[in-house]
Order: structure tokens, then sequence, then C-alpha cells
């Protein structure tokens, strides 16, 4: 269920979330939140207008969030990424402007993960992007196949060390 025991480093979410344009985001959603190592962050740097949606398959983690964080830009979903579009729909929201996620795609069979891909590039809007890491490079061929364009980039200081990916729609 998760991709590392160890939460992220500091360094390997400012690589994550360096291309994220704060002011003009409105909707950003992160998949598999896990204990909200990430969502913290975005929260910190969210624009007051906008909207944070964590999709988590873990009914643990997702009571953990809703203890824990009570902001109101924040909404947890228990579910799976691969339902995003209906989710944002449910929510009445638009298309996302960035998806986040950290899911241990190089893990899962291979039809959830394209379903999962698929889905997400579908839920971007217009000049969107899903920013992702992984700790192996296997996702790499999906990525290129569903997005226009992918550019990669690699995190040393974690542990373990991530390939980060910035897929655009």
């Amino acid at each position: 269920m998760l991709g590392s025991i160890i939460p992220s480093s500091s360094f390997l979410i400012r690589r994550l979330l360096e291309p994220v344009d704060w002011e003009r985001a409105r909707v950003i959603v992160e998949y598999g939140p896990g204990v909200g190592t990430i969502t913290h962050e975005i929260l910190g740097r969210l624009h007051p207008d906008a909207t944070l949606v964590v999709i988590e398959t873990n009914d643990d983690f997702v009571d953990f969030l809703n203890r824990s964080m009570t902001d109101p830009r924040l909404k947890v979903i228990a579910g799976s990424a691969e339902n995003i579009e209906e989710e944002l729909e449910r929510l009445g929201l638009p298309a996302a402007d960035y998806v986040v996620a950290g899911l241990p795609f190089s893990t899962m069979p291979a039809d959830c993960r394209e379903r999962i891909l698929q889905q997400s590039q579908k839920a971007l809007a217009a000049g969107g992007s899903m920013l992702i890491y992984q700790f192996s490079p296997k996702v790499s061929s999906d990525l290129r196949q569903i997005f226009s364009r992918v550019e990669s980039t690699f995190e040393p200081i974690n542990i373990p060390p991530a390939k980060v990916y910035f897929c655009h729609k």
C-alpha cells in the first residue's frame, strides 16, 4: 500500500512541487496522501480560494487526515484515484490544475496503473500537469504513452532516492 515507510524528504517535496503556479492553481488533487506530509506542504502554499482534494484508499489514513487537518480548503475522499473525474464532479469542482501522486505505480497491476494515469490525464485542465515521484523508473513508458510531454528529474536526498516526473496534458 505504501511507496515507502519513510516520509518524503523536504528536498523531494520541494522538487515535486517546483512546477506549481500557486497563484493560478485553483484545484489540486493528491493521490495517496498517507499521513499528509505532502498535503501539509501543499496547504501551506495553496491560494486562499483554491481547493486541495486528497484521495486515499486506507480508511485509517482518511480518519487521521480528517482529525488532524481542519483546513476548509481540504477535501478528503475515501476512494480510488481511478475515479478522479467522478469525485471532482461530485464536489462541484472544475478540472484539476495539478495532480500530485506518489502511488507505487511499479507494484500495481498494469491495468490499474493505466486506468489511473488515463483518468488523471482526462481530469486535468488544459495546461494542467501531473507531478509524480517514484522509486522505480518502471512507470516511465506508461507516462510517455499517455501524456503529451514528460520531463523527469532525480532527487537523491530522499530515502530511497526518487525519480520525479512532470507530465503535461
